[in-house]
């Protein structure tokens, strides 16, 4: 049980840190808030590796859900006459 906890966390980790830079696509909707750095401070990138330690099955489907909007918005701009 232990190797099942300890490969979610890990996950969680790996899953923080590859997703920092899009962040923005997990929790509010898919536009994306002004920042003053590209990368962010330390404490930033920390921090959110620490949340999506715990809650990265939950920010998945947020993801995904805000893929979906963004795919949407893309095919309705790029038809033409909708």
């Amino acid at each position: 049980m232990n190797l099942y906890i300890t490969a979610f966390l890990i996950i969680g980790v790996c899953f923080g840190l590859v997703t920092f830079p899009n962040r923005h696509l997990f929790s509010e909707g898919p536009s994306q808030a002004p920042s003053h750095t590209a990368a962010g401070p330390a404490g930033s990138r920390i921090v959110w590796a620490m949340v999506c330690t715990f809650l990265w099955p939950l920010m998945l489907l947020a993801g995904l859900n805000s893929a979906r909007i963004l795919a949407r918005r893309k095919r309705k701009q790029a038809a033409p006459g909708a």
